[in-house]
């Protein structure tokens, strides 16, 4: 049996690096105070996100445990898929002696191949786990590669 052709990822050079970014600063930050800090859309932290194919399927897993449904939005716009939503604090008067947990606002931004329409989307959430899964989004092709020439000049 010959071995199983290795699918093409999609997401070769195409992942938001400020999504990546953001999530490894937040980490980074909150491994240096110990505490994580109520933050705006434009610095959020990013929930940690899977991404893998299922068949022909594209799915991305992202885990926000402790966040409600109704606290969740996923939008797709121009060609980016967007996570977002907050983690609220939920025990009043209690003091935390440790709070590792991050809070507040998060969001998540992921290039989606070319082609894909808002039909091809479905998102469902439960127990913490938002699972998004683009229809044959993982057939797509990946990032078109220009050549790059010389610019020499002769004379």
């Amino acid at each position: 049996m010959p071995p199983k052709k290795r699918a093409r990822n999609p997401f070769r050079g195409v992942m938001d690096m400020m999504s990546e970014m953001n999530r490894i600063s937040d980490t980074m930050s909150n491994l240096e105070t110990g505490t994580a800090t109520n933050r705006g859309f434009s610095d959020a932290w990013s929930p940690t996100t899977d991404i893998f194919a299922r068949g022909t399927d594209l799915v991305f897993r992202s885990e926000l445990p402790g966040v409600a449904p109704e606290n969740v939005e996923v939008t797709f716009s121009h060609g980016y898929l967007t996570i977002s939503g907050e983690r609220r604090k939920e025990d009043e008067g209690v003091i935390y002696y440790a709070e590792e947990r991050f809070r507040g606002a998060f969001r998540r931004d992921i290039t989606l191949p070319e082609g894909v329409d808002e039909s091809d989307i479905e998102a469902k959430f439960d127990d913490g786990l938002l699972e998004i899964t683009v229809k044959d989004g993982a057939d797509a092709e990946g990032p078109a590669r220009i050549d790059v020439q010389s610019k020499k000049r002769r004379s």
